[in-house]
């Protein structure tokens, strides 16, 4: 069924951000080569080079866009995707009739290929076997899992998993990664064919070797759509399909597991010990604990030693001990781990030595590191709850005198103000602290103070605009104060505005051109409210001349009506 667009040029300026949109514009003209399917939209858009585009919907109107240009093959939706999808939009009325002439190339299609005989399809198939080599690899590697030669079945299903034809500069980048992953899944598909036709014995070696091989190059795979984790866990089921199937020992098959999960490089795999408990039975089972526990004993500061141990000791049940004997050898700096610690006592109905650990936690931590939130957080929110609202508010005003940060200061308001302390007590206090770590910044772009960010937080503009005027705030304060205090002191805010127009007139660049668009259009409203719009004309009017050499940034003037 055929069907209008369900996306917007609202849905296009979020995918993509105000930037890359705004630039999409330009490249409205660069679009060629459309091409508009059931669900899919194609094109090429002519930049530094000529890019192919391609925007998907799903069913629920989601749209999804690839482009392989520099910053698509990030995986961002990019100036061209923009380009692409508002020429669409442009055309939107016609869009159904595409689709639908789409689905009828479709339906002739299909009802052609079944016209024909057997020797036409096989002619057809060979004829593209000759021009396509990966295509040929796929069939013979199909063949081979249906045959008996179980050798070329590995050859083949390995070759599939090698990135280096893929990679570039030793690393498949995002745009190359999806024709990776078409390729690894036929590997996927073979092996389930392997055991599908008797040989499930032979499909777990062969998948085996390549869950090692996968998990390998994982690390070097630009994973950014989940394509390749996809086909990763495929295999993985792959291969415990083939174990149910084929019912190896369970013995070797415990330790090729533990050795798997041991093993750093495999974690792409997501295998669980516990998913082969009908392949291992008791006494797999009994062999896979001894080995995890020796792993853990000989290394328990390992961390795939650590969380297998931790998977084990859960799927037994009642071990809480254990977990936190488990935990307890290896602290994290932060108290990270000691929160661990308190939430499984904590789950066990154990509060009391939960609070013990968080609380120990607290006191534990490296100065370097400072304790970690969530920590800080279930410590407050057990004595909030305990009706010890004080001691809630003496937390959050250690954290804020050990680490100062604007985090810690809203976490001190909220807990100050639950106790009814704040404006009184902490308030005052807080701002000391936050004024003793605050320096002077005038004139510089970035590093503004503690103190101002504080102070607007509070939205105690008096007092933050005197502390900016004191030397203690940098650009962005500055021209967050003056967006705050435009409508009450137009006069003080168009005062920013025209000290931070004044350097971007000697700089370049889109980033720069929009900024001072936007700056021009604060210091236009002040004029206004000042009622002095001629002033600002004649001032517009000079800039234009100075920069009138700076094409793009007249360009984006013109368009923001300056």
């Amino acid at each position: 069924m055929t069907h209008a667009l369900r996306f917007t040029e609202k849905d296009l300026r979020r995918l993509a951000g105000p930037r890359s949109f705004e630039r999409g514009l330009g490249y409205l003209s660069a679009v060629a080569r459309l091409e508009i399917g059931e669900t899919a939209i194609t094109a090429t858009v002519d930049g530094t080079e000529a890019y192919e585009v391609q925007l998907t919907e799903d069913e629920d109107g989601g749209l999804t866009g690839r482009c392989d240009c520099p910053y698509g093959r990030e995986g961002n939706f990019c100036k061209h995707g923009v380009a692409v999808g508002l020429t669409v939009l442009g055309q939107a009325g016609s869009v159904p009739r595409h689709r639908s002439a789409a689905a009828s190339r479709t339906r002739l299609l299909d009802g052609w290929l079944e016209s024909r005989t057997r020797e036409e399809l096989l002619g057809l198939v060979r004829e593209q076997l000759a021009d396509d080599r990966d295509l040929r690899r796929r069939l013979e590697l199909r063949a081979a899992a249906a045959g008996e030669d179980t050798g070329i079945v590995r050859e083949r299903v390995l070759h599939l998993l090698d990135t280096r034809p893929f990679a570039r500069y030793g690393y498949v980048e995002y745009a190359d990664a999806h024709a990776y992953g078409r390729q690894a899944a036929e590997a996927v598909t073979a092996l389930r064919a392997l055991t599908a036709s008797g040989r499930a014995a032979d499909a777990v070696e062969v998948a085996r070797e390549a869950l090692r091989s996968l998990g390998r190059a994982y690390g070097e795979i630009d994973d950014s759509d989940g394509l390749i984790g996809d086909v990763t866990a495929d295999l993985a089921e792959a291969h415990l399909e083939a174990c149910l199937t084929a019912r190896p020992d369970p013995a070797e098959t415990a330790e090729w597991l533990v050795a798997h999960l041991l093993d750093a490089a495999n974690d792409a795999t997501g295998i669980d010990l516990f998913d082969y408990r009908d392949v291992l039975g008791d006494p797999g089972l009994a062999r896979a604990r001894t080995l995890v526990v020796a792993a853990w004993r000989a290394n328990p500061k390992g961390w795939a030693e650590k969380c297998l141990m931790e998977r084990l000791l859960k799927a037994d049940g009642d071990a809480v001990d254990a977990l936190v004997e488990v935990h307890a050898a290896d602290l994290a700096p932060n108290g990270h781990t000691h929160l661990v610690i308190a939430r499984e006592l904590e789950a066990a109905g154990r509060p009391h030595e939960a609070m013990e650990w968080a609380e120990r936690g607290l006191r534990e931590t490296a100065a370097e590191w400072g304790p970690d939130g969530a920590l800080v957080a279930f410590v407050c929110e057990r004595h909030q709850r305990a009706g010890r609202p004080a001691d809630a508010v003496a937390v959050r005003r250690d954290v804020l005198r050990a680490r100062p940060s604007l985090a810690a200061y809203q976490h001190l308001r909220t807990a100050a103000g639950a106790a009814g302390t704040w404006e009184s007590d902490e308030r005052p206090a807080a701002l000391e602290v936050l004024k003793a770590v605050s320096r002077p910044r005038q004139g510089h772009r970035y590093g503004g103070s503690l103190l101002v960010d504080a102070l607007l937080d509070d939205n105690d503009l008096p007092a933050a605009w005197q502390a900016a005027a004191d030397g203690c705030a940098d650009q962005r304060q500055w021209l967050a104060l003056a967006d705050r205090i435009r409508d009450r002191r137009p006069a003080d805010a168009l005062a920013v505005y025209l000290r931070w127009i004044e350097p971007l007139r000697r700089q370049t660049g889109d980033g720069t051109y929009e900024h001072l668009a936007e700056l021009l259009l604060s210091a236009r409203a002040c004029h206004r409210a000042l009622g002095t719009e001629a002033e600002f004309a004649t001032y517009l009017a000079a800039l234009r001349a100075d920069q009138k050499r700076k094409r793009k940034l007249m360009t984006v003037l013109d368009r923001h009506g300056l």
